[in-house]
């Protein structure tokens, strides 16, 4: 067991910022390290693979074990057998909080590429429990936060596209994000239903934001001019931009 370390110094020079509580150093071995302030110590997370660095089953994560158990399981035919019992469930919702506390500080720091991984992460963990868990409490347990990590995902997505100046991207990704949540089933939570809204809020302002800041393609431009000449019953002018629209498109 290594000597108990002081962290006073490095907290007296990092003081605690509620606003910015994150940042990213290397480790001794150059590697990337996440660390978290906190109003009483530090809080660091591995960038790559399991935030705490444990291997569950000598594996990366549980939910890797997990689905080596149902590739074992549907080699020999028996998929219809599988589930997760209570335990696995609680062992994976666990897990998956420990990377919620990472990509939401990965969104902080504006690390979009991280942050679309360990949401995509989420997701797929989301996908398997309410498939497989024994319980269907288990089943439904993540899902009022479907909403949500749909979002984050696609801001992260949206803005990644944005980086790379592709703003008709980015538009499509957060509609596309937009129509998930509207599709997703009902459900008598008052959290899903404040997780839905809240999200459409936000997509919907992203998408405004981006169509008032970022320059648009000229088919995009023509087809914006096509509107307006419709709803101001500018036909002759209408009937000239769907002749230009169809020439940029063949």
């Amino acid at each position: 067991m290594n000597d108990p370390v002081d962290l006073r110094r490095l907290l007296q020079s990092w003081p605690h910022d509620p606003e910015k509580p994150a940042r990213i150093v290397r480790g001794e071995d150059g590697r990337e390290i996440l660390q978290v302030r906190t109003p009483l110590g530090v809080d660091q997370l591995e960038m790559e693979g399991r935030p705490d660095a444990a291997r569950p089953h000598g594996m990366e994560s549980a939910l890797e074990f997990q689905l080596q158990r149902l590739a074992r399981a549907q080699a020999v035919g028996r998929e219809a057998d599988f589930e997760l019992s209570v335990e696995d469930c609680a062992e994976l919702f666990g897990e998956g909080t420990l990377y919620y506390f990472r990509y939401l500080h990965l969104f902080q720091l504006e690390r979009w590429a991280d942050t679309v991984r360990d949401t995509a992460r989420n997701l797929r963990l989301f996908d398997f429990v309410h498939r497989h868990a024994a319980r269907e409490e288990d089943r439904d347990n993540l899902e009022k936060w479907r909403p949500y990590i749909l979002r984050m995902n696609a801001v992260a997505s949206a803005m990644l596209s944005l980086e790379h100046g592709d703003a008709a991207k980015a538009l499509q990704i957060i509609q596309t994000a937009r129509d998930q949540i509207a599709a997703l089933a009902e459900m008598d939570d008052e959290a899903f239903r404040f997780e839905r809204e809240r999200s459409q809020a936000a997509l919907r302002e992203l998408e405004a934001q981006v169509r008032r800041t970022q320059p648009v393609s000229p088919l995009e431009r023509l087809e914006r001019q096509l509107r307006r000449a419709i709803e101001h019953q500018e036909f002759e002018r209408a009937a000239e931009l769907r002749d230009r629209i169809r020439e940029l498109r063949a």
